[in-house]
C-alpha cells in the first residue's frame, strides 16, 4: 500500500489506499459522467498555480546578409564589442562598413519545468534599418528573464517567411514581413526555474473565466472524489489538499484534472471587433422595450405565445412556446420598434437580411447599450 498523503491529509482515509485503487474509481467517475455531452474536463477549464511559462529577452547580432543590413552607431558599437571578445582590439575612431550585420531582439517562452539541456523556438527581430534577415546567422545571444539572470543561450541560422524587393524607380514588394524570423529549437536552456508547485500542502486550480458559479462547480466534484479536500478562495482560485511527495502529488494532479463538471452560463456578452465587423452574441443577451432610429431601415419584432393544445383523450400537455414575426423593410421610415423578451441575435439576422453593413449594426448596439435597453455587457474591441 502507498501512502500518498501526510499531516493533515491523514484524516481523509482514501489517501491510505493505493494508487491502482485511485486510477479505479477514476474510471468509474470518468464512465458516469461521460454520459452528459455538456461536461469539460478541470484541466481545460483551469490553471494551477506555479505552472506557467516564462518570457525570456535578449540583445545579439545577425551576421552573415547580403547586403540588407544596416549601419548606425549601435550595430557598430555591437560589432566592434563582440570583436573585443575574441581579442580583436579596433580603434575608437575607425567605423566598419557592416551592410551584412544587422541588431535584433531575441525573445523566447520558457516552458514550465524546462531542465537544462533542453531546447526551446526563438523569435528574432530587427530594432534597426535592417531590410531583411533573409540569409542571416545569429551569434550566441543570452536570453534573460525579469529577475536579470541568464537561462538560455541562443545561435543558429534564421528562417525569414517574409519577403522584400525595392525597384530603381522607387517601387516596392513586401510579402509577410522579411525583418523577422524563427529558429527552432534555435535556444539551449541552461538554468531551471524554480516552480512553486512542489512546496506546500496545497494545489491551487485558477479558472481561466472567473465565476463563482464554476468555483463553486468545481469545488463540489473535487468534494464528491475526495470529500473536504477542495475549498473554494473566491471567484478564481480553488485549493485543494494535495500530497507532498513529488511523485504522489503528480499522480494525484493527473487524476483530478481529468475529473469533470458542467460549467454554468457564462454571462450575457455582446463582443464587437471594430477592425473586422466581428459581432458574436451570447445567447443569454435580451432586448428591452426601446425604439431607436437608423438610416432608412425599418425593423419591427413581436414575440407572441402560440399555445398548442393536445388531443381530448391524449396523455399530452398543453404547450407554449414562442414565434417571432419579423417584419423587415428598407423605405423612409427609420424607426425600430422593439418588444420585451427578442432575442439580439434575431435582431441581427433581420438587419442583416436588408443588406445593412457591420457598421450599421455597430451603431444601433450602442444605441441601444446607452439607452439601457441592453440587456448583456457590450464590449468593443
Amino acid at each position: 500500500m502507498t501512502n500518498v498523503a501526510r499531516g493533515s491529509v491523514m484524516k481523509n482515509s482514501i489517501f491510505n489506499v493505493s494508487i491502482y485503487q485511485f486510477l479505479s474509481l477514476l474510471m468509474m467517475i470518468s464512465l458516469c459522467l461521460s454520459f452528459n455531452t455538456y461536461a469539460q474536463r478541470i484541466k481545460d477549464l483551469t490553471d494551477v498555480a506555479g505552472v506557467r511559462s516564462n518570457q525570456l529577452l535578449g540583445y545579439g547580432l545577425v551576421v552573415g546578409l547580403p547586403g540588407t543590413g544596416e549601419k548606425s552607431r549601435y550595430t557598430e558599437q555591437s560589432f566592434k564589442t563582440m570583436l573585443n571578445n575574441f581579442g580583436i582590439n579596433m580603434p575608437d575612431k575607425l567605423r566598419p562598413k557592416i551592410k551584412n550585420v544587422a541588431a535584433v531582439v531575441v525573445h523566447a517562452e520558457l516552458p514550465a519545468f524546462s531542465k537544462p539541456g533542453q531546447t526551446i523556438d526563438i523569435t528574432v527581430s530587427s530594432i534597426g534599418s535592417a531590410q531583411s534577415l533573409r540569409g542571416g546567422t545569429l551569434v550566441e545571444t543570452v536570453l534573460k528573464g525579469m529577475d536579470g539572470k541568464s537561462y538560455a543561450v541562443a545561435q543558429g541560422s534564421v528562417v525569414v517567411s517574409g519577403l522584400g524587393l525595392d525597384g530603381l524607380d522607387g517601387s516596392k514588394v513586401l510579402v509577410n514581413t522579411p525583418t523577422v524570423g524563427r529558429i527552432a529549437n534555435g535556444a539551449t536552456v541552461e538554468r531551471e526555474v524554480q516552480s512553486p508547485f512542489m512546496m506546500g500542502d496545497y494545489i491551487t486550480f485558477n479558472l481561466r473565466n472567473s465565476s463563482f458559479s464554476n468555483a463553486k462547480r468545481l469545488t463540489d466534484t473535487i468534494n464528491d472524489f475526495i470529500a473536504g479536500s477542495a475549498k473554494a478562495l473566491d471567484a478564481t482560485s480553488v485549493r485543494v489538499t494535495a500530497p507532498r511527495d513529488p511523485s504522489d502529488r503528480v499522480s494525484f494532479l493527473a487524476m483530478l484534472e481529468n475529473l469533470e463538471f458542467v460549467p454554468d452560463r457564462p454571462s450575457a456578452k455582446v463582443v464587437v471587433n471594430s477592425r473586422t465587423g466581428t459581432i458574436v452574441i451570447g445567447s443569454d443577451v435580451r432586448i428591452l422595450p426601446a425604439a431607436i432610429t437608423h438610416g432608412g431601415i425599418t425593423v419591427t419584432i413581436n414575440e407572441s405565445p402560440d399555445v398548442n393544445q393536445p388531443n381530448a383523450f391524449s396523455d399530452g400537455q398543453t404547450a407554449v412556446t414562442q414565434q417571432s414575426i419579423i417584419d423587415v423593410n428598407k423605405s423612409d421610415s427609420r424607426m425600430f420598434v422593439f418588444n420585451p423578451g427578442v432575442t439580439l441575435d434575431t435582431l441581427v439576422k433581420a438587419i442583416n437580411d436588408v443588406g445593412a453593413g457591420p457598421g450599421d449594426v455597430m451603431a444601433i448596439l450602442e444605441a441601444l447599450e446607452q439607452a439601457g435597453a441592453l440587456r448583456g455587457q457590450l464590449i468593443i474591441i
